[in-house]
């Protein structure tokens, strides 16, 4: 008999090869008469959608996250620009999946996968299972440039958005006392690389603060003055997109003051600025936005990867040679079974393969299933992406919309998708109060930081002017 799981998780299915669904719908471990056991590696939007799909399915559910929360990801930039706190878009796993019963949700690292042996090992062990389901996201592409991850931190995390929220306040402090014109300028310019909906979003927003939010809360500083640089690769933005609508965001962004340089390259990336091709910008605020590369647990499979590192999953979503392994969302090359064209990486393309991929396990569970699975097929809902207050574009069902329709448009559905009534209701209330008199409440600089300015203004008085006037008062 195999020795027992030293992890956590219970140990489960003994199992040395892939279970054969097909003849034996009902599988059971052969040491236990335990309901099979649906692993779950992440948390996201996938991950969720799949577990409560599983809700009246004869299984054991072991939902992995190295995370206690859910996070909605489209928001983060929010988040980063202090329109938002992080308990607003984020919500306990624990707490989505308390009324399912079989359902245990573990926080840990997954460390590695063996297929052929049918485990996942982690830090203090390893537990086997009858169906896994890597669903693990994405995280930032430097395509190969990794030593710029310091300088220009992406966003695609809690830690990210907070990282960036601190350098972006901490630029406007450090402006406030900074008396050297060149090293106040690098301060107030915030370079943004990549013309995705994340960048473009991050762009309006902090645009807005710079100009709209905060220059009344300073007295030596223009913080309106700040240079807002959105930097792409591509030929227009929002790729995905019509060119109307890219257009419009294009158009947008320029009125509200912000500088976008198309069929541009980031060159070099370092503590002093970015090389814009031949061109040197100083900056001390650089974002990245600019490409997504699968979770490393990609690799861990051992199994064909793309060039972002995603699995090369089949046409159920099945992972080849292991009908009853999964990669769904990001962390998966999924391919629409009726165009042939890459599922997006977007919230709705997880949640739409969580509730496929559910369906397959929970059928074959029941003995419903028939012997050919069924194909994948993505259907888009449309894209949306905010530009600034009252500025948006959407396009849904072959319509396009601008301006306040889409912003209202677009408000409504990310509010829906969040989970939680609090966390909708601190949306909106957050969101109507920013709207009425354009304040952001979250603009706080949380964790170690310090302010460092290369000479001080003269409103701060130098230390050997201080200490002239104190002995100049002593003598007296």
């Amino acid at each position: 008999m195999p020795p027992e799981s030293s992890h956590n998780l219970e140990p489960l299915n003994d199992s040395k090869r892939p279970i054969d669904i097909y003849t034996n719908p009902n599988y059971r471990s052969p040491m236990t008469t335990q309901l099979p056991h649906v692993l779950v590696i992440g948390a996201g939007f996938g991950g969720v959608e799949l577990t409560k799909q599983l809700k009246d399915t004869p299984v054991r559910v072991s939902l992995v996250d190295r995370h206690n929360y859910h996070l909605f990801q489209p928001l983060l930039y929010q988040v980063a620009t202090a329109a938002l706190s992080p308990a607003d878009i984020a919500y306990p796993i624990r707490t989505i999946f308390r009324d399912q019963q079989n359902v245990k949700v573990y926080m840990g690292n997954v460390t590695g996968i063996d297929l052929k042996a049918g485990k996942v090992i982690f830090p203090d062990g390893d537990t086997t299972f009858d169906y896994l389901v890597l669903a693990t996201g994405a995280t930032h592409s430097y395509f190969g440039k990794e030593e710029w991850r310091e300088e220009a931190p992406g966003l695609k995390s809690v830690d990210d958005a907070t990282e960036i929220r601190k350098r972006v306040l901490l630029a406007f402090e450090e402006a406030e006392y900074e008396a050297d014109e060149e090293s106040r300028r690098a301060k107030l310019t915030f370079v943004i690389v990549g013309g995705g909906p994340t960048g473009v979003e991050l762009s309006g927003a902090l645009k807005e603060i710079a100009a709209d939010t905060i220059p009344f809360d300073f007295r030596n500083v223009d913080t309106s003055t700040a240079r807002i640089i959105l930097v792409h690769s591509g030929p227009r933005l929002l790729q995905s997109f019509s060119e109307a609508s890219s257009a419009t965001a294009l158009s947008n962004l320029q009125r509200m003051g912000v500088e976008v340089r198309l069929n541009s390259t980031v060159t070099s990336v370092d503590a002093g600025g970015v090389m814009v091709g031949s061109e040197s910008i100083p900056a001390q605020n650089i974002f990245w936005a600019a490409g997504v590369q699968a979770s490393p647990l990609a690799k861990a499979l051992g199994s064909p990867v793309d060039r972002s590192g995603r699995v090369i999953v089949g046409p159920d979503l099945s992972v080849p040679g292991y009908a009853n392994v999964f990669a769904i969302g990001d962390v998966a090359a999924m391919v629409d079974g009726k165009t042939g064209n890459q599922v997006p990486g977007v919230a709705q393309g997880a949640i739409q393969a969580g509730r496929f991929v559910g369906e397959i396990i929970r059928r074959e569970v029941e003995g419903s299933a028939t012997r050919e699975r069924p194909t994948f097929t993505y259907f888009d809902k449309g894209n949306m992406a905010t530009i600034g207050k009252a500025k948006a574009v959407a396009e849904v069902a072959g319509l396009r919309f601008s301006g306040v329709i889409a912003w209202c448009m677009w408000s409504v559905v990310h509010v829906l998708f969040l989970i939680g009534f609090r966390n909708r209701i601190s949306v909106v209330l957050s969101w109507l109060w920013n709207y009425l008199v354009s304040s952001r409440g979250a603009r706080l600089i949380t964790g170690k930081a310090s302010i460092k300015v290369k000479r001080f203004r003269d409103a701060v008085p130098p230390v050997e002017e201080k200490a002239e006037s104190l002995k100049a008062q002593t003598a007296i």
